[in-house]
């Protein structure tokens, strides 16, 4: 065989691989997203799936199909209660606004005029609004809320939420067969590694582990759970609109102290309501539920070294738009790995401080 036909044939055999990578990339590119997701909850959630195969005797096909019933329950019905009820909610806020905005306002309460320093001037401002025939700001509000187009804004919310859920239930199923190949799967993605980087690839899959432990279970379990402690506080207390409140602590909660933008007006309107036992309830409710936010979060992130915050937040705006819905959970565990890998690869002689603890 002369050299001529050899390169003939390497060049060849170059193109025919070129062109299968292609065609597999182009196949695969509609379970792109629902394969990167279900790889990211069968690792976050590992350690359950664990404790199901112990208890049922090392049977991987059960312990499989109880992970992926308990991830429906518990990670998609709740998303797909709200993408139902979204559109009803935000009318029912709406109605609820402009019915609160048409009534005068009331009398000041005496706690404003003993507050520091400010008091008798909120109390001033507050009576020339209540006293005169219309407020120019609730005139203004009144106008606007008319006009506000939130039940269509309610119904493309609602279906942008749908899809996600579509594709969030897909790659829940995806996870059964992560679950129950996990080992197989594991080793595979490792000798891939071992090929690409050498001696470093056990490093980096420590790295690429650990945050994403780490932002799954600090930061979007954490938000998530919020979100549905939020929602049965805001039902027992009989807020209108529960499940558009849950949705917006659930995206809130990624912000330090996002959430009061929803507590305290929650709060406000249960005591102007004359429902002064709820108003303190919901209160107390929402310190427990803030209490995840402030010890729990902060051990889940702080479990193999720092993660930036800006960074997290810009991955669940910057998903947002580029992935919708199903973005608010890949967006942040994307940019942290690659921050991540970044830091390990400029500076290789520090150790893996990512390794996940034991049990994740």
């Amino acid at each position: 065989m002369t050299y001529s036909t050899r390169r003939v044939e390497m060049m060849a055999g170059i193109t025919l691989l070129t062109l299968l990578v292609i065609g597999s990339v182009l196949v695969l590119r509609p379970f792109l997203i629902s394969l990167i997701l279900a790889a990211v909850l069968a690792y976050a959630t590992w350690p359950v799936y664990e404790w199901w195969l112990a208890r049922l005797h090392n049977r991987t096909g059960a312990a499989a199909t109880a992970m992926t019933l308990l991830l429906l329950l518990t990670l998609v019905t709740p998303f797909a209660v709200m993408g139902v009820s979204l559109a009803d909610n935000a009318v029912e806020l709406l109605h609820l606004l402009r019915g609160v905005l048409s009534q005068p306002l009331p009398p000041p309460p005496d706690w404003v005029n003993h507050i520091p320093l400010a008091g008798s001037y909120l109390r001033a401002k507050w009576l020339a609004l209540a006293m005169s025939d219309e407020g120019a700001l609730l005139t203004q509000l009144r106008t606007g809320l008319q006009h506000l187009p939130l039940r269509d804004w309610a119904i493309t919310a609602g279906t942008v939420l749908g899809h996600g859920v579509i594709l969030i239930s897909f790659s829940v199923l995806i996870c059964f067969f992560f679950y129950r190949d996990g080992p197989a799967i594991t080793a595979r993605v490792q000798t891939v590694m071992e090929r690409l980087t050498g001696h470093r690839a056990h490093a980096l899959i420590q790295v690429t582990a650990g945050t994403v432990s780490r932002v799954v279970n600090g930061i979007l379990g954490t938000a998530l759970a919020q979100s549905v402690l939020a929602l049965f506080g805001f039902w027992i207390v009989g807020l209108p609109g529960p499940m558009l409140l849950g949705l917006l602590t659930f995206f809130l909660s990624i912000i330090p102290l996002g959430t009061l933008v929803v507590w305290v007006p929650a709060v406000l309107w249960l005591y102007l309501q004359g429902q002064l036992g709820m108003a303190i309830f919901l209160v107390v409710w929402g310190l427990l539920v803030s209490s995840i936010d402030h010890f729990v979060k902060p051990y889940l992130i702080s479990r193999g070294g720092s993660l930036p915050l800006l960074l997290v937040f810009m991955g669940v705006v910057g998903g947002l738009f580029a992935f919708r819905f199903i973005g608010v959970f890949l967006g942040p565990v994307i940019l942290a790995v690659a921050y991540a890998l970044l830091s390990e690869w400029i500076n290789p002689s520090q150790p893996a401080t990512d390794t996940p603890g034991s049990g994740t």
